[in-house]
């Protein structure tokens, strides 16, 4: 009897074993499917969500060249005895739109050309005494210059704002614009006297500073820096955009 007891006693003691064994090859299957299905999940998403902020760029870039195309022919037409002058600086632009812009990426140094162009139009509607500051601190020894590394049109919004919303009238108003590359990095600073007049709103206007900034975010995720904030009766613009930051990511994601 004690044998039987005995006997039953392994045979019970293998099946809970093998109960356990297939309980556990079991729950590693299941652990495995999942891993499985949730990376395929996470890739599945990231293609998704990478379609989306491709779309979305394309949307918003879509919209810009129009606008600007429209602010230019409309100063250069307040402005006829300057046609000449314009009509030599809206080539400049034209071409920058028509075939710079198209690219992904430009070098640094064309985006300022380009701004410098847009500056220069945008004066013609100023008075004479009006102060308009344009600086460029420009370290020419930089390796990143002349690489295609930023965004094309990416100075426009700050720039056009300043002009849009700057007191024109007042003696002491002003409007400064200031372009630095050092250590591998674009900053654009712009700042300008408020006015104390509402801008008129239009029907449809410009992507916008909002939209400006989603474009920062899907191109430069946390390589970039956007700063607006007003001291007094000055409003001040500053956009930091670490171009070596943005390359040694587009490097590793091949």
């Amino acid at each position: 009897m004690t044998i039987l007891s005995d006997i039953s006693h392994e045979i019970l003691i293998s099946i809970i074993g093998c109960i356990f064994l297939v309980t556990i090859v079991y729950l590693v299957f299941r652990l495995t499917r999942e891993v499985k299905k949730r990376k395929e999940s996470d890739d599945r998403f990231q293609q998704l969500e990478s379609k989306i902020n491709t779309l979305e760029l394309q949307t918003l870039e879509s919209k810009l060249n129009p606008h600007l195309f429209k602010n230019i022919l409309n100063s250069i037409q307040s402005h006829a005895y300057q046609t000449y002058f314009a009509l030599d600086k809206l080539a400049n632009v034209l071409d920058y739109i028509l075939y710079e812009s198209r690219n992904k990426f430009v070098t640094p140094k064309d985006e300022i050309d380009f701004a410098l162009n847009l500056i220069e139009i945008n004066k013609i509607k100023l008075s004479p005494l009006f102060e308009l500051k344009v600086k460029t601190k420009i370290n020419e020894s930089e390796p990143l210059l002349e690489q295609r590394l930023l965004a094309p049109l990416i100075s426009i919004d700050l720039i056009e704002n300043a002009f849009k919303h700057a007191d024109l009238q007042s003696s002491d108003a002003f409007i400064s614009v200031v372009f630095e590359f050092k250590d591998n990095t674009f900053f654009l600073t712009v700042s300008n006297k408020m006015s104390t007049k509402k801008a008129m709103k239009k029907e449809k206007g410009g992507i916008g500073m909002e939209s400006l900034e989603q474009r920062l975010k899907i191109i430069y995720s946390d390589n970039f820096k956007l700063d607006r904030f007003t001291e007094g009766d000055v409003y001040i613009a500053h956009l930091k955009i670490n171009l070596l930051g943005h390359k040694a990511k587009m490097l590793a994601a091949g």
